[in-house]
């Protein structure tokens, strides 16, 4: 690239700062702006072109075209060489752009009088702005060097549309952050809640696009540059020995700051004109829009690695950290791309909800919010880069559904809903204390899944009857080493006292899968959740589990206590399990340690295998628990952090309810105990359905105990039970419909 160019570049910038600093309203700025870049580029036309809706282009400011098509002309995402740029985020140059396939004529425009078209995408962090154009009469196509200074400049009206320089009459040019939008994302926790935006990472606002000194950019960015350097060298430093994920992360962080190419091409993009800033986030910029085209998920991981160091580059260079100085709204609901569980820990029940652009059913984030009850949205994709702090925000846990700066009606209807589940939660207040006995008299035992020491308040509160699993692997995932087995012991000992003498199952460590500790070497597996996971791992390395088994005969101190181990495929990991468990309590006599008074050993049924083990399996355990949603997936081979196949297969389908119908009948015939675990029985007609067909525990998170209870004491069960069975005669695929008939006329 020459320098006499660069000047050019740099000169057309200067010239855009001064029409930027001018008072003038926004439609009366782009204007000049179009005419600026026209003589710049020496092109007879120039068009602005953004985006009315996210489907919606709209012709906003021109320079060669007819002024009467501002605002008038809109074409569809990619629709016409224009809508191409914008679905695509790549660059169209022709010298002939009638022949160019999908070009589409606008007549209002008279743009048939210009053969040569160079398209831009206008983008900030990946999102999509709008387009640039430039035409012109001669036949040419734009070179390298003239493509590479529209770049730059779409960077700079980019930064200039989020500032809210161009506002104006109509959507295309409202004020940025101010319109309502709705994210579709998928349910990590039920719930609903209303409240106001708090992001976990405010975004960076680059308020200087446009620098006079390259050189003094080129200092700024350098230093910048070796402070992320010793960071990540930092960063390396701590990592806990053994922990491969995270070191593959800083590895990949170290080879991105060290990395040549990335520095030189900011530094090419600071020669043009850009301030240190605006070059880090064009780049970033870059790897964003390439994130959206690659589907390996390698490669995407690497260029998520150098989007995050980018975010660290721009605070480095910005000033801008995580303490804006903005105070916490009192309602509020997180926003964030991913959080840690000890973050989310940290700011505990405070938040009314939380909204994440990744994450997963299983992740740490949705355990802990499971734990603490607050609605949770997953995959609500790119509402970092829309919301704002202080937003007004709805987030609908029970749909996946956030509604951000809500139109009147929405307000009014969310609320409503709102309204009927606390009216709800007061009509179940009435029968709180109430056994759960059906209508024709069964009684159905209700208990609650935990893992913190802060879900246990909700044991008085929701009428439960104990706790039906308590997740112990949550204060292993919380931390970054090890805990101590007195650590455990004490905490073990604290659940018991809040429970008052009702009981507890305590699931032994359920670590694998999704759930990996930062401080265990991880593995690399296809298949994570048909792999190494929850009992495999306990009974491989078998250290951890004894330590756990003796921190809870400990915790017990002489009082009843009740141990459930995940994941049991067949009868012999159940045998060497609770072998361990029989050394545990050996060791803990020898050395004078208070036994626990009862002791009952349990397995989760997780597995199909498991349903077919030996009679003499399930006359030997204590008890079983459906594990529903593990399950679920292995039985219908359905992965439930798919969408595309975990919707396919209904709780009620026929054939999943003769399996559970089979398990109830061979513990019946041996006098085993059992219940059902997980989301469904917690959703008041699967748990009626499941109560007819015999279960007669369920264990459920605590909010929906209410629920669950007031539909069970008013339902016949052996009735429900003859529709069951007339469904499944009848060749219904899923028992639902027939069931709703049911209730409905049962009113």
């Amino acid at each position: 690239m020459t320098n006499h160019f660069q000047t050019d570049s740099r000169e057309m910038l200067a010239r855009l700062r001064m029409v930027m600093a001018e008072d003038a309203a926004g439609q009366a700025r782009l204007d000049k702006i179009t005419a600026l870049i026209a003589d710049s580029m020496r092109t007879e036309v120039c068009s602005v072109y953004l985006f009315r809706d996210s489907e919606t282009l709209e012709l906003c400011a021109t320079e060669g075209l007819k002024p009467e098509a501002v605002h008038q002309t809109r074409m569809r995402l990619g629709e016409g060489l224009v809508g191409r740029v914008a679905r695509t985020g790549q660059i169209v140059n022709t010298a002939d752009a009638p022949a160019e396939k999908g070009f589409r004529y606008m007549p209002e425009t008279g743009e048939e009088a210009y053969s040569s078209f160079a398209g831009v995408p206008i983008r900030r962090l990946g999102e999509k702005m709008g387009v640039l154009v430039v035409q012109s009469k001669t036949a040419r196509t734009f070179s390298e060097d003239e493509l590479t200074a529209l770049e730059v400049v779409a960077m700079v009206l980019a930064e200039m549309a989020e500032l809210g320089v161009f506002t104006g009459e109509g959507a295309a040019l409202s004020a940025p952050h101010t319109r309502p939008a709705v994210y579709r994302g998928l349910s990590g926790q039920e719930g609903a809640a209303e409240g106001h935006v708090w992001l976990h990472e405010p975004r960076v606002v680059i308020t200087n696009p446009i620098a006079d000194d390259p050189h003094r950019e080129r200092d700024r960015l350098a230093e910048a540059v070796e402070q992320l350097r010793a960071a990540v060298d930092k960063l390396l430093e701590g990592v806990v020995e053994g922990d491969k994920e995270q070191l593959e992360i800083l590895e990949a962080y170290r080879m991105f700051a060290n990395s040549k190419g990335w520095l030189r091409r900011m530094e090419e993009d600071i020669s043009r004109g850009l301030s240190a800033e605006a070059a880090v986030e064009k780049e970033q910029s870059s790897a964003r829009a390439r994130m959206e085209s690659i589907s390996d998920p390698y490669l995407r991981g690497r260029l998520h690695d150098l989007d995050d160091l980018s975010n660290r580059l721009l605070r480095i260079l910005s000033g801008q950290g995580h303490e804006t100085g903005a105070d916490m709204p009192a309602d509020p609901i997180l926003v964030a791309r991913n959080i840690g569980p000890a973050e989310l820990l940290d700011y505990g029940r405070s938040l009314r909800g939380i909204v994440l652009e990744e994450g997963s059913v299983g992740s740490h984030a949705a355990i802990v919010a499971r734990a603490l009850a607050i609605p949770l949205v997953i995959h609500a994709n790119r509402i970092t880069t829309e919301a704002l702090n202080g937003d007004h925000i709805f987030v609908d846990g029970d749909e996946g559904v956030v509604h951000l700066r809500a139109e009147d009606t929405v307000v009014t209807a969310f609320r409503d809903k709102m309204a009927m589940q606390a009216k709800a939660q007061e009509r179940y207040a009435s029968i709180r204390d109430a056994e759960a006995v059906s209508k024709c008299g069964q009684r159905v035992h209700l208990l609650m899944n935990a893992g913190l020491m802060a879900d246990l308040p909700s044991l008085e509160g929701s009428g439960a009857e104990g706790v039906g699993l308590f997740r112990t692997e949550l204060q292993f995932l919380i931390r970054n080493q090890m805990p101590r087995r007195s650590e455990l012991s004490a905490l073990y000992a604290r659940v018991l006292d809040s429970a008052g003498g009702r009981r507890v199952v305590f699931r032994t460590l359920d670590i694998g899968s999704d759930k990996v500790l930062s401080y265990m070497k991880a593995n690399d597996e296809p298949n994570p959740a048909l792999g190494w996971r929850a009992i495999r791992v306990g009974l491989d390395k078998p250290g951890v589990m004894r330590m756990q088994l003796q921190a809870l005969i400990r915790a017990a101190n002489g009082r009843p206590l009740t141990v459930m181990f995940p994941f049991v495929a067949q009868y012999d990991e159940y045998r060497q399990a609770r072998a361990e468990m029989d050394k545990a309590m050996e060791r803990e006599r020898i050395l004078g340690h208070p036994l626990p008074e009862t002791l009952e050993i349990g397995a989760m049924l997780e597995t199909p295998s498991l349903a077919f083990a030996p009679t003499k399996f399930f006359e030997e355990v204590d008890f079983l628990s459906i594990g529903g949603n593990d399950l679920k997936q292995f039985f219908f081979a359905a992965d439930r952090e798919n969408e595309r196949v975990r919707r396919r297969y209904d709780t009620l389908n026929v054939s999943f309810l003769s399996f559970l119908q089979g398990i109830v009948a061979r513990c019946n015939t041996t006098g085993t105990s059992l219940s059902f675990c997980g989301e469904d029985a917690g959703r008041p007609i699967e748990a009626i359905c499941f109560a007819a067909l015999g279960l007669r525990t369920l264990s459920m998170r605590p909010a929906s105990i209410g629920p669950v209870k007031s539909l069970l004491m008013r339902t016949d069960l052996g009735a429900l039970r003859r529709v069951i069975e007339d469904a499944r005669e009848r060749g219904e695929q899923s028992v639902r419909p027939a069931v709703m008939d049911f209730l409905r006329q049962q009113g």
